[in-house]
């Protein structure tokens, strides 16, 4: 009994999901009620009937009292939790207690994100993202539908069964020779040939990375791009999984190779958590291997391990058609500062099931985003201040003044030419504006230029949506990778990795072997995650039919992952009401949670106090909102000059071991996972 709705304030609907439970339930509802004779009325118009009293009072509680709702709970256990951005209501409803008002409200936070990378600066405008939500065509609409569905199902299978949408941090393959290689193959061959080649038509490969699954292998960034956020990353990954669905079970040719992978008379090597550079290269010294007769804590296969190339059979994958790119809008960090919404292409190309090459390229035009952005800022700091009662001189002050936003709108408007309706628009708009705010006898910057400020923010979203979303054919085709260099970038990395393949599926799925624990008695699962660079590292927890996991296999496997899944749930609630250290017995289990921050020599910084949050606020996390960002912010204003990291461990301990052993042990792995040296490794 699950549903997701986003509805406008006149209750139209813009989108809705629903699992076959609550669309059975809303069927049964609505059509009982129907005249004898007539079929069932459109499952769309059901909902709309069933959500429009919710939506109308909402409507009016903000009108008459400037407050909402934000959840409730009805007689039949039915919980609802509802959240205004701009005009569109986002509603998320569960019935069968399978998800909290937490769970739901991050669910909610994770689709505005899907649809901000989706649409981009469309989303500013609630006139326009109605109709890029709502398409007038039925079935131009169902196919959206249908793909915004998909991706939440994705999603809620992700965070159901991987350790990393679980505390939302990317996880790396852990493999440092083969990871290396692969950088530097992208680097020096595939990025180098792509940018190189007059078949790009203009576009520009700024990021390539490789996915095993959901695990990173390698990532590799030009010289020249702005860093990738992890919330923009987690939702690649997650539109990756959506286009080619992995399978674990299926995606692994030889299932018997799991138990190699930690069998004690092979050779290891024991590596730290992966800290990423700026440009992504691999360090590994000599002093990485362990001593001869030393016992690892964790336990990886060596790299030099060979594979008898005919004795494996691959799962070949038939070349699929050429890609065409799906426009995504990431963040983008430059000098000057940060733009939010940057238009890109991405392309993802499947080497074998379960293994993809994603592209990201800047395309021609980007340039014009962000001189809308600036625009848009420059406007929305203005309707602010006139907002707030601030007329004359003290509204139209700002960096950049209102008057150099002038000049620069000008130039822009001149270059966008004539010959297009929405330029044409933006030309008539601008020019009453100009009237109204600098004629000597118009009414200058008072309360009445607001309607005027709002409906240029309009105009310049709509400028955005002509140059980046409306595929108006001709002009837009050649902005792509050819399919023969897509074709190129598909075979050069097949080559490169085809020794490998079966050996990272396996991989994928036993990340991290703790076979043994001679140094952490009764430890029975951790996680760990810096959240400086939103990358975690946790021993696999993968349990399948035919598969088992550290812990084993059946309900008591089983029994451990929800725990764990628990434990993060309940470590959340904690922080969010500024906890940084969690300590609880449950039963036969023992937890910890602990939050420190360091310097960038590894020096631990005296403990402060962290925010408290309302229960409303946005979920922890940083796939929808990025809360350790603004944490890590918050934190350093004692700190200036300092670079300052954020790290998080959570460990299971089974509850017979006394607390001040377990308190040594969190304190010796959270060391251990950082040696032997502070080098990044990846």
């Amino acid at each position: 009994m699950k549903c997701l709705l986003i509805a406008s304030e006149s209750a139209e609907v813009l989108f809705q999901w629903t699992d076959p439970e609550f669309q059975q339930n809303v069927q049964e509802q609505y059509g009982a009620s129907q005249e004898e004779g007539h079929g069932l009325p459109a499952f769309e118009d059901s909902i709309s009937t069933l959500f429009a009293p919710i939506i109308i009072s909402c409507s009016t509680m903000v009108d008459r009292l400037c407050d909402s709702y934000t959840s409730f709970t009805t007689e039949n256990n039915h919980i609802y939790v509802l959240h205004q951005f701009d005009e569109c209501l986002y509603i998320a409803v569960n019935g069968d207690g399978e998800e909290g008002e937490g769970d739901l409200r991050r669910k909610i936070y994770v689709m505005k994100k899907m649809i901000e990378v989706m649409f981009g600066m469309v989303t500013l405008s609630s006139n326009l993202l109605r109709r890029e939500l709502r398409p007038q065509d039925t079935e131009q609409r169902a196919r959206l539908w249908k793909h915004l569905q998909s991706l939440l199902e994705t999603y809620s299978q992700l965070r159901e069964n991987d350790q990393s949408f679980l505390v939302e941090a990317v996880e790396r393959l852990i493999h440092p020779t083969l990871c290396e290689q692969c950088i530097e193959f992208l680097e020096r061959r595939l990025v180098q040939q792509l940018n190189g080649s007059v078949e790009r038509a203009g576009e520009e490969v700024l990021h390539a990375f490789i996915l095993i699954h959901t695990k990173l292998l390698a990532f590799y960034s030009s010289r020249n791009a702005s860093s990738l956020s992890t919330s923009d990353l987690l939702t690649l990954i997650i539109m990756a999984q959506n286009m080619y669905p992995s399978n674990i079970d299926l995606d692994d040719p030889h299932p018997e190779w799991e138990s190699n992978l930690g069998l004690p008379h092979q050779r290891h090597v024991s590596y730290p958590l992966c800290h990423p550079h700026q440009h992504l290269h691999l360090c590994v010294s000599a002093a990485d291997k362990p001593v001869r007769g030393s016992t690892p804590v964790f336990e990886f296969v060596d790299p030099d391990v060979q594979m008898a190339e005919d004795s494996l059979q691959a799962l070949e994958v038939p070349p699929p058609a050429p890609s065409t790119p799906r426009r995504v809008f990431l963040e983008v960090s430059l000098k000057d500062g940060l733009y939010p919404m940057m238009p890109h292409s991405m392309y993802c190309l499947p080497l074998w099931p379960g293994i993809s090459l994603v592209m990201l390229t800047k395309i021609p035009t980007s340039a014009v985003a962000m001189s809308v952005y600036m625009f848009l800022e420059a406007f929305a700091k203005l309707e602010k201040r006139l907002s707030e009662g601030q007329e004359g001189s003290a509204a139209s002050r700002g960096q950049p003044t209102i008057h150099d936003v002038r000049s620069k709108l000008d130039k822009f408007i001149k270059a966008l030419g004539p010959s297009e309706i929405q330029s044409a628009q933006l030309q008539n708009v601008w020019t009453e504006f100009k009237n109204r705010a600098f004629s000597r006898g118009g009414p200058g910057f008072n309360r009445d230029l607001i309607p005027w400020c709002k409906n240029m923010k309009t105009q310049l979203c709509g400028i955005y949506r002509q140059c980046f979303l409306i595929e108006s054919g001709k002009a837009d085709i050649p902005q792509r990778l050819s399919p023969s260099l897509q074709e190129r970038a598909q075979t050069m990395m097949q080559e490169k990795l085809m020794d490998w393949k079966d050996f990272l599926l396996v991989k994928s799925k036993r990340n991290i072997t703790m076979v043994s624990y001679p140094d952490f008695p009764g430890l029975i699962h951790f996680i760990c995650v810096d959240r400086s660079t939103g990358q975690m590292i946790a021993p696999s927890l993968n349990i399948t039919e035919r598969n088992t996991s550290e812990l084993g296999k059946g309900p008591v496997a089983q029994f451990i992952k929800s725990k764990v899944w628990s434990l993060v749930s309940t470590t959340r609630r904690y922080l969010q009401k500024g906890y940084s250290t969690v300590t609880l017995r449950d039963g036969d289990f023992y937890f910890c949670y602990f939050l420190w921050f360091e310097n960038e020599t590894g020096y631990k910084l005296e403990a402060g106090d962290i925010p408290i949050l309302p229960d409303d606020s946005a979920p922890i996390g940083m796939l929808a909102w990025d809360y350790y960002r603004k944490l890590l912010r918050y934190y350093s204003k004692n700190h200036q000059g300092e670079v300052v990291k954020c790290y998080e461990l959570l460990t299971v301990h089974l509850g017979v071991i006394p607390t001040e052993i377990i308190l040594q042990h969190c304190r010796q792995l959270a060391s251990k996972l950082w040696e032997p040296s502070r080098n990044p490794l990846l």
